[in-house]
């Protein structure tokens, strides 16, 4: 990208800004993540795998990632409730940026 690009930019006009717009956010990688490497997790599980957030940021959290198409949420009528998290093909399409960060992070740390 040349300088002049680079001036005449508007960060909010980017694919970049994008993006981060869907994934920032203090727990969102860390869920997508968890579903990047266990496929499918109920929601009690997701609480066990990351382990420092709350049930209600967890929900909210969730929610916001369906609502942005990236994961995809399936609920089972039976009692107990059943409930259970995947990533969508959207959501899939993100896993070879999340592999990235991962293999940037094991080289870098």
């Amino acid at each position: 990208m040349s300088l002049e690009c680079i001036q005449n930019a508007k960060l909010e006009d980017t694919g970049f800004n994008y993006t981060m717009s869907l994934i920032q956010g203090k727990y969102k990688m860390y869920i997508l993540y968890t579903l990047m490497g266990y496929g499918v997790v109920r929601f009690n599980e997701m609480k066990k795998y990351i382990g420092t957030i709350s049930y209600k940021t967890l929900s909210t959290t969730l929610k916001e990632l369906e609502a942005d198409g990236l994961v995809h949420r399936e609920e089972y009528p039976q009692i107990p409730p059943k409930v259970e998290y995947s990533l969508t093909e959207r959501g899939k399409s993100l896993i070879p940026i999340l592999d990235q960060m991962c293999i940037w992070g094991e080289q870098n740390r």
